[in-house]
């Protein structure tokens, strides 16, 4: 569990480091490329990991789990250490997609450990705390640290990145929860049945994820230049959502578990990010930011916890590795597809553009469920 834990958080340590902080920054300031070419290297990461999230959950239901996180990191990494190579955009492109191969088993593990359904939403809360914790500490320590040495930041992703590799030797040699020996196409059949009585929920797996990832690729910019922010003071804002958005995924976890997960906790979430996203847009003073950050934390709390317990119910019995990732591949169409339309409307129309149109997403989600019966 420990060990885990400290590979999950690692790993998306430099994650959120690269993505968010490293790829933007990097890419404009040094390498002097367009915000679409940035968005277009963004989803080439999250293409790989989507596309190959159902053929590792298929690998850890049958091959052993060390063997599968090894693997991935290790091609991962390749990715990675290959940046400090990308001088011309398609090879950041490729690098940046390479990147992505791996990223998938550690978490796809920590889904399938999840198995208790009267307590399903507090341990989802536990591993997104832990997963929260990894995406944003990354950004916050490396836009600190991009303001002296960009240098020593990678070095730093580098380094944090192989550990987590090493630590994956440790995992013991073991397949995963034993799974029913049925055909493969017999399984691709009782999936395609799970998800077609979850058709209500799939407008939402795709909407939330392309409205979040679309803001990836241009708020380093949106802050510093329309909101005015420092990179210090951008790395304390997202601290502060951080920090919110962490100490409310247990508790919410824990309440939509007692009260069913009624869909009260996804509406308001999904309309308090539309709200707080608008508040952002409209460039409100420095200190203000600071508070809806936090407003954002909160309302992305209340989310998680709750929107995956509830997917998590349509995952069949002892095939939760192929199960969890279809679900994952789902929800990384919208990953996918986010940063290139972030950065295209980014470079079109400026970077405010681009987090209206994430609130209106989010805004449209809410509305589209308010009158929908949920589990």
């Amino acid at each position: 569990m420990l060990l885990i834990t400290a590979i999950l958080f690692l790993e998306n340590f430099v994650r959120g480091g690269v993505l968010v902080s490293f790829l933007p920054i990097y890419g404009e300031k040094t390498l002097g490329l367009s915000l679409d070419i940035i968005g277009v290297a963004i989803t080439a990461h999250y293409l790989t990991d989507t596309a190959l999230k159902i053929a590792i959950g298929y690998l850890l239901d049958r091959l052993s789990v060390r063997l599968v996180v090894q693997a991935g990191l290790l091609i991962s990494f390749a990715g990675l250490f290959a940046l400090q190579f990308a001088t011309v955009p398609w090879l950041f492109i490729t690098a940046s997609a390479v990147y992505g191969i791996g990223i998938s088993p550690i978490w796809i593990v920590c889904l399938t450990s999840v198995s208790d359904q009267s307590s399903r939403g507090g341990q989802m809360g536990y591993w997104y705390s832990i997963w929260l914790v990894g995406l944003g500490a990354g950004p916050v320590i490396c836009n600190v640290l991009l303001d002296y040495s960009s240098s020593f930041t990678y070095s730093l992703l580098i380094a944090l990145y192989l550990l987590s590799w090493m630590l994956s030797l440790f995992l013991k040699n073991r397949q995963a929860p034993a799974i029913r020996r049925i055909p493969f196409r017999k399984q691709l059949l009782v999936l395609q049945n799970r998800l077609r009585k979850m058709k209500l929920l799939l407008p939402g797996m795709v909407l939330q994820t392309m409205g979040a990832s679309m803001l990836v690729p241009v708020l380093p910019k949106f802050a510093e230049t329309q909101l005015g922010f420092t990179g210090l003071q951008y790395s304390v804002l997202l601290t502060l959502g951080g920090i919110c958005a962490v100490a409310g995924l247990v508790p919410m976890g824990k309440l939509s578990d007692k009260h069913g997960r009624k869909k009260i906790f996804l509406l308001l979430g999904f309309s308090f990010l539309a709200l707080c996203l608008v508040l952002l847009a409209i460039r409100p003073p420095i200190w203000y930011c600071f508070i809806i950050a936090m407003a954002l934390g909160i309302a992305y709390s209340a989310v998680l916890p709750a929107w995956n317990a509830l997917l998590g119910t349509y995952v069949p019995p002892k095939q939760e590795g192929m199960g969890w990732g279809i679900l994952s591949t789902v929800e990384g169409i919208g990953v996918m597809v986010g940063p290139v339309v972030g950065g295209l409307i980014g470079s079109s129309s400026g970077t405010p553009a681009v987090v209206w149109a994430s609130a209106a997403l989010f805004a449209l989600i809410a509305l589209y469920y308010l009158p929908q019966k949920l589990k």
